[in-house]
C-alpha cells in the first residue's frame, strides 16, 4: 500500500473529509487531493503531523510495505492540544453570552468623550452660567467612570475566557465531529451576522448626518456641539451592532482556524497585538496633550477629530499589515 493509499484510508477511518483533513494540518484541501491521487508527496512536516493526528509510525506512512496499522502511544508534548465537543460547545456559548457585554463596553468607551464635549461646549456659550474648569471636571469624571465600568466588563469576560486563550495563538487539533458542528452554527448565524453589519454600517453612515446639517444650516455653537455628540451616539450604536456580531462570528473561526485565526497569521499575532496597542497608546496621548495641555482650554471642542483621524490612519495599518501577512503565507 502506497501513502496515498494509507491517507486515504487513515482519513476516511477518522470520519473525516478532505477538507477536514486540510484543516487539522493547515494546508488546502487541494493538497490533500493531490496526496491523495499520488500526484505530490507532503513533506516531512506533514508527515510527522498526520502521524500524531492518526496514531501511527511515520515508518507506517512512508515504507510501502508495511501493511498493518501500527498504532503508537502520542506524547502529549508532542501532539498538538486537542479540543474536545464539549470544549468547543462550552467555548461557543461563553463566547455567545459575553458578546452583547463586550459590545456594551464598546459602546460604552465610544460614548464617554460625549458629556465632557458638551459641557464644555456650553460652557463657552453666553447664558450658561457654568465656569470652564467644572465643565472640564464633570465631564472628565464621567468619562473617567463610563471608561472604568467598560474595562471591567472588558476584563470580566476576559477572565473567564481565559482557559480558551490558545484558540487565538496556538495551532491545535479537534475532535471529529467538532468542525462540522461549529460550520453548521456558523451557517445558521451568518445571516444574523449580516444583518448586524449592515445595520451597523449604515449607523455610521448616518452618524455624519447631523453634523452636516448643522453646517448646510450655519448654526449656532450649541448645534455643532449637539451634532458631534449625535454623531458619536449614532457611531457607537452602530459598532455596538459590529462587535456584537463580530465576537461571535471570531468565536467560529478561532475553532476553525479560519480568516484572522490561521495558523501563518497566530503565528504573527503578538506582533500585530504588539503594534496596535502602541499605536492606541500614542494617538491616546496625542489626544490628551492636544486637549488638556497648555493650550487646551481652547482645544477642547475639536479635540474628538484626533479620534476619528486616528481610526482611519489604524485602519491604513491594518491593510499593511494584512497585506504583509498575506505575501508571507503565499
Amino acid at each position: 500500500m502506497i501513502l496515498a493509499d494509507k491517507i486515504i484510508s487513515l482519513r476516511k477511518k477518522s470520519g473525516w473529509s478532505q477538507e477536514e483533513l486540510a484543516q487539522q494540518l493547515g494546508v488546502t484541501r487541494q493538497s490533500v487531493s493531490k496526496w491523495e491521487g499520488a500526484q505530490s508527496v507532503p513533506d516531512m512536516d506533514k508527515i510527522l503531523q498526520m502521524s500524531r493526528l492518526f496514531g501511527v509510525s511515520t515508518d507506517f506512512l512512508l515504507k510501502d510495505e508495511i501493511e498493518a496499522e501500527e498504532k503508537i502511544a502520542v506524547s502529549e508534548d508532542s501532539a498538538l492540544r486537542r479540543v474536545t465537543m464539549k470544549e468547543a460547545s462550552d467555548f461557543l456559548e461563553l463566547r455567545r453570552t459575553a458578546a452583547p457585554k463586550i459590545a456594551f463596553a464598546t459602546f460604552l468607551c465610544i460614548l464617554s468623550p460625549v458629556a465632557l464635549i458638551l459641557l464644555a461646549g456650553l460652557s463657552e456659550i453666553a447664558g450658561f452660567d457654568l465656569p470652564e474648569n467644572l465643565a472640564a471636571g464633570i465631564g472628565l469624571c464621567i468619562l473617567v467612570v463610563m471608561v472604568a465600568v467598560a474595562v471591567w466588563i472588558f476584563l470580566s469576560c476576559s477572565s473567564k475566557a481565559r482557559e480558551y486563550r490558545f484558540l487565538e495563538n496556538e495551532a491545535f487539533e479537534t475532535e471529529y465531529g467538532v468542525s462540522g458542528m461549529v460550520k453548521e452554527k456558523k451557517k445558521n448565524f451568518s445571516e444574523t451576522h449580516s444583518r448586524f453589519n449592515s445595520i451597523g454600517t449604515l449607523l455610521c453612515i448616518l452618524s455624519v448626518l447631523p453634523l452636516f446639517i448643522a453646517f448646510c444650516f450655519k448654526a449656532t455653537d450649541i448645534s455643532y456641539i449637539v451634532g458631534v455628540c449625535l454623531l458619536l451616539i449614532l457611531a457607537g450604536v452602530g459598532v455596538y451592532f459590529f462587535v456584537l456580531g463580530g465576537v461571535r462570528q471570531s468565536s467560529f473561526n478561532q475553532l476553525l482556524e479560519e480568516d484572522d485565526y490561521t495558523r501563518d497569521k497566530k503565528s504573527t499575532g503578538k506582533l500585530r497585538g504588539a503594534i496596535t496597542i502602541c499605536y492606541w497608546l500614542i494617538v491616546t496621548a496625542i489626544f490628551l496633550v492636544f486637549t488638556y495641555g497648555p493650550s487646551g482650554n481652547a482645544q477642547l471642542k475639536s479635540g474628538w477629530i484626533i479620534w476619528a483621524v486616528g481610526g482611519i490612519v489604524y485602519g491604513a495599518i491594518a491593510i499593511v499589515m494584512n497585506s504583509v501577512s498575506g505575501k508571507k503565507e503565499k
